[in-house]
């Protein structure tokens, strides 16, 4: 960066000392740099943080896919328990990183609601709006939590993932892929959606997001089940509470 500082300014015909002595107060202003500045540059200290204050042995790593990445994680540590490597997981999404720079990326890509107002699955739907939050959850097998007498919030059936393939564009979700995600998932937990009372979406309130989303679901729940009522399923996305997480979504 200093280097383009310099060139701007002696193009603007500075002399070379006041140059430099904006350069010197710029730098000045940025907090210098340290060893607690690495998590914010390689993510993977973060989870190496956590295993070294509770002292825990198994593997740490971070997960990047995207706003599937608490999902992602999710995946990982269930495989842990499934290969029998670890016991107790630790796995969450964290995003606390709404700054400048994102709010001018999300707004070029665009995704952003000019109105400020997310209304997934709405007709008046036109973007989302940007949150921060963190969850973190403890898994473990059923067996060993029965046993150990804890508190069982939740109990995971199955997990299912999938991409879209080759397709037009990154920000263009396709049907197809997302419905894939979901057969697999059920298929996993040994039931159908004919018996799923609630689902919460990723619903983003963007048109070209929710509408590919309720086709996929469209598909797999509607076209796809014995049932011949058509509305026995809620949908929700707390996007429309706290805005979209990213990373933690």
């Amino acid at each position: 960066v200093k280097p383009n500082w310099v060139k701007g300014m002696r193009e603007a015909g500075l002399p070379e000392d006041e140059v430099q002595d904006i350069c010197e107060r710029i730098m000045a202003s940025h907090s210098p740099w340290k060893e607690s500045t690495f998590p914010g540059l390689l993510g993977n200290v973060v989870s190496g943080r956590i295993s070294n204050y509770f002292d825990l042995g198994g593997i740490n790593c971070t997960s990047d896919a995207a706003c599937a990445s608490s999902f992602s994680a999710l995946s990982q540590g269930l495989n842990e328990l499934y290969m029998g490597t670890s016991d107790v997981v630790l796995v969450g999404g964290a995003d606390t990183n709404n700054d400048t720079f994102l709010f001018v990326s999300f707004s070029k890509t665009p995704a952003l609601s000019p109105t400020h107002d997310c209304r997934p699955f709405s007709d008046k739907a036109d973007g989302m709006v940007l949150g921060e939050g963190i969850g973190m959850l403890a898994i473990k097998r059923l067996d060993d939590a029965e046993r150990d007498g804890d508190q069982i919030y939740a109990v995971i059936r199955g997990i299912g993932a999938s991409s879209d393939g080759k397709g037009s564009s990154i920000y263009a979700p396709v049907a197809k892929g997302q419905a894939v995600a979901l057969r697999r998932c059920y298929e996993a937990a040994s039931y159908s959606p004919e018996t799923v009372e609630l689902v919460e979406a990723h619903g983003t309130a963007t048109r070209a997001g929710d509408k590919v989303e309720i086709e996929a679901l469209t598909n797999v729940f509607g076209n796809e089940t014995e049932r011949k009522d058509k509305q026995w399923c809620a949908l929700g996305s707390v996007k429309s509470q706290i805005g979209h997480t990213k990373s933690a979504a």
